[in-house]
């Protein structure tokens, strides 16, 4: 069998400048089945996901809550939910990083 790809992601508050601590993340595989599900932790990381995020290569989704994660804090925000589409092409590590702001983000594919 072949080796598959495994995930990371990362949420950084530009607005805090910290962590983005407590923010839900869903992920999704091309035909919008989901396959796990993640909160980041204090350091604003997935630490676990609810099942193995080993993947196959194709074309895969996450999904951050951030308006549930503003609202919990009393703020507005522009997206009430920012959707990362992305390509997995082989055997390595993919990490996706989310830069956020309430009117604004940002990604990459980071290491």
């Amino acid at each position: 069998m072949a080796e598959a790809a495994t995930l990371s992601s990362h949420v950084l508050d530009l607005g805090r400048g910290r962590p983005a601590a407590g923010l839900a993340v869903q992920l999704y595989d091309g035909s919008g089945a989901a396959l796990a599900s993640g909160v980041t932790d204090d350091d604003g990381r997935v630490a676990r996901w609810s099942a193995a995020a080993t993947l196959a290569p194709g074309v895969y989704r996450l999904v951050f809550s951030t308006g549930a994660w503003f609202a919990a804090r009393g703020e507005d925000t522009l997206y009430p939910e920012v959707t990362i589409a992305f390509r997995i092409e082989g055997a390595e590590h993919y990490h996706i990083p989310l830069l956020l702001s309430a009117y604004g983000y940002s990604t990459y594919r980071g290491s």
